[in-house]
């Protein structure tokens, strides 16, 4: 996973070696040595990301931090303080002004990559809200000023697994006094059944059960669909490094290391109870905007209105952030025939599947819409060339591949499609050019024999040769709907 990450430290040294270490693990790297820059290249180039020293002559780590957050356009970029400084105080007050971690001098290498991973993923997910709410705000709903430190950080309600008598109900007494609901259990098994008998907003998480394996644990949490979303902070210790990396890998929001002090833990609980709160509120906004005509009414799917404004927030998302996303236009091969042969409900039937194959196919993220008729459209966000080519080519093989359920003869159909694609740069502002150049492939597929894909620039895809560029099996394409 790529990433734009900005390096603010007042020290020549501790810059390169953070860039060096940064550009090692293929993430594009900014710098700046004093906060005022931080700030300047942060509105300039709207990074990922913000590694930010906080004892910096003028303007300090947590001056910088404060001001990013109340800026509406850079409060959702996630920031990690690194400094000297081992004092829980100096933590709890960097987590207060809005950082998302604290790093100490010297950098442990294995936290300080699990931990940009770990925030870059939760990023792209938040973009895609802020994206989707921003659209829904241009049609009158929702607010577009609200931020993360907006939100309420009180009230929550936490579930504790904690097999630990003592730390159990030290971080019991120490949340009760922000939250309406804390209760704590002394194994997976008991809360799993807890999740499935009340609503919680955060999981706390003990990585040294005594019987059980607390990886394995989270792992459950974020592979069922009721819990994937909840917020989870892992608690290990020192030597647990390497399993905090991998549980922040598996999808954990954030940790803390024992012995567990009072204040960094209300601080790190109401962090992520508000950036729930924050998601919630851009999730709520998303789906008022459903109930405002914005989805087509046979299949589901996104309609031509929204996808013209979702698409125009995101080239220009992509010209802010340097970026590329990919526009594909399909079609379904035939499709009048299949109405003037077995009438319009089987054409209607064979449009929903049709729909629901191109969902089951696609990440969270990504976007698909009934253009109008049988034409389609999906947008991939942030995407590779290559693998924009191997989703196309997935999409056409679900369609092609497998006849349609319908209640044609035989119940039955032989259905394919064509597909034409195109990569839109940071250059690209116009939606409609957009569609255009998609479209252009389009028309090529429909006169290149259909059931295929073309993309701008490439020409008709050859599937053994996308097949080959997979290399059998992509690692995102495994796990992009988990």
């Amino acid at each position: 996973m790529s990433a734009r990450i900005l390096v603010v430290d007042d020290i020549l040294p501790n810059v390169k070696l953070l860039e060096a270490k940064l550009k090692n693990e293929y993430y594009e790297v900014f710098t700046a040595t004093n906060g005022e820059d931080a700030l300047r290249i942060a509105e300039e180039q709207r990074p990922d990301l913000l590694l930010l020293d906080v004892m910096m002559p003028g303007m300090d780590g947590y001056e910088v931090c404060r001001r990013l957050k109340e800026n509406k356009d850079l409060a959702h970029i996630p920031v990690v303080m690194v400094t000297a400084l081992t004092d829980s105080e100096d933590k709890v007050r960097g987590l207060e002004v809005g950082a998302d971690d604290f790093l100490s001098k010297p950098i442990n290498d294995v936290a300080l990559m699990a931990r940009v991973r770990s925030l870059v993923r939760l990023k792209m997910t938040m973009d895609e809200w802020r994206v989707r709410e921003s659209a829904a705000s241009q049609l009158g709903i929702g607010d577009e000023g609200a931020t993360v430190m907006n939100e309420q950080d009180k009230g929550g309600r936490v579930l504790l697994i904690e097999d630990q008598e003592f730390e159990s109900n030290k971080i019991r007494e120490t949340l009760e006094a922000d939250h309406e609901l804390v209760r704590t259990v002394t194994s997976g098994p008991q809360g799993i059944d807890l999740l499935g008998q009340l609503v919680f907003d955060v999981i706390i998480l003990s990585l040294n059960l005594g019987a059980e394996d607390g990886l394995r644990l989270l792992s459950y949490f974020k592979s069922s669909e009721k819990t994937r979303h909840l917020p989870v902070i892992l608690i290990g210790r020192d030597e647990d490094m390497q399993k905090i990396s991998h549980g922040l890998e598996f999808g954990a929001h954030d940790y803390i290391i024992r012995p567990v002090d009072r204040n960094e833990l209300q601080a790190r609980v109401r962090t992520q109870l508000r950036k729930k709160r924050f998601q919630e509120r851009l999730r709520s906004s998303y789906e008022i905007s459903l109930s405002m005509a914005l989805t087509d009414g046979l299949t589901g799917l996104y309609n031509r209105r929204y996808l013209e404004v979702h698409l125009e927030k995101l080239i220009k998302k992509n010209k802010e952030d340097n970026k590329a996303l990919a526009v594909i236009l399909m079609d379904i091969d035939h499709f009048k025939s299949v109405n003037d042969t077995y009438g319009h409900g089987v054409g209607d039937e064979v449009l929903k599947v049709f729909a629901e194959r191109l969902k089951s196919k696609l990440r969270s993220i990504d976007t698909v819409a009934r253009y109008g008729g049988e034409e389609f459209v999906v947008i991939l966000p942030d995407v590779s060339v290559e693998r924009a080519y191997r989703v196309a080519e997935r999409l056409r093989m679900s369609i092609a591949n497998d006849p349609f359920k319908c209640s044609a003869p035989g119940g039955l159909l032989k259905v394919t499609s064509s597909f034409g694609g195109a990569i839109i740069g940071a250059e690209e502002e116009n939606v409609l050019k957009a569609l255009e150049r998609a479209d252009k492939c389009l028309y090529e597929a429909k006169e290149g024999g259909r059931n295929c894909v073309y993309f701008e620039g490439k020409g008709r895809l050859d599937p053994a040769e996308i097949a080959l560029l997979a290399g059998g099996v992509d690692p995102a394409d495994a796990s992009e709907n988990a």
